[in-house]
């Protein structure tokens, strides 16, 4: 039986230290062949030990504006004189071929894809409260105290927009909010417009 489906792009967000990287690489390791991770365009420079295609595409300030003109990113911003996009080829492929992928992403590029209305899912990730965000911050040791409030007032802020998304949840423990990011990619398999093929196929047989 061929149940060709649509694969889903899943746009996970979330405040910085809630441990949004380490749940998606938890996800990958689990789903190597199913699931695929967008590389982001940039124009800016590559740090070192980042590969082009890998870490990000590099572009030229010429090769990104060429795609914003060709409709080839999905969203796209600029941040400090650099540009950072989605580019749509590739996720188009990954899709098309029925592999579900995620983006993880700021949430300005996760509502401009929204508007967009294009079937994505949106999953917002939260810290189990904000003293806990607080400590996970302070504990990497890579800021400063006023970088760590700062960071922790544009999470207050951000947390306003968890409204906007389809499915929320709270990293407490990682391997739990890996199962339930997990279960939400499996129910949206079941989804009956991803699977008019099989039904098709069923009454025919």
């Amino acid at each position: 039986m061929n149940n060709k489906r649509q694969g889903t792009l899943f746009v996970i967000s979330g405040a910085s230290g809630t441990g949004k990287g380490t749940i998606i690489n938890s996800l990958l390791e689990n789903h190597k062949n199913d699931l695929f991770l967008s590389v982001s365009a940039t124009t800016r420079s590559p740090r070192k030990g980042e590969t082009n295609g890998v870490h990000y595409f590099f572009k030229t300030e010429d090769e990104f504006k060429e795609l914003i003109e060709n409709d080839g990113l999905l969203e796209w911003a600029c941040f400090c004189g650099n540009y950072y996009g989605t580019p749509k080829k590739t996720v188009d492929g990954m899709l098309g071929r029925g592999i579900d992928v995620i983006l993880e992403i700021e949430i300005q590029g996760a509502m401009k894809i929204k508007a967009k209305d294009i079937g994505a899912k949106f999953i917002f990730i939260l810290p189990p409260s904000f003293e806990e965000l607080r400590k996970r911050l302070v504990e990497r040791r890579t800021e400063t105290e006023d970088v760590v409030e700062k960071r922790l007032q544009t999470a207050k802020e951000e947390l306003q927009y968890a409204v906007e998304y389809d499915y929320v949840i709270v990293n407490d423990e990682v391997d739990k909010a890996v199962e339930q990011i997990e279960f939400i990619i499996n129910a949206e398999k079941c989804r009956v417009h991803k699977n008019l093929n099989l039904i098709s196929e069923v009454q025919k047989s």
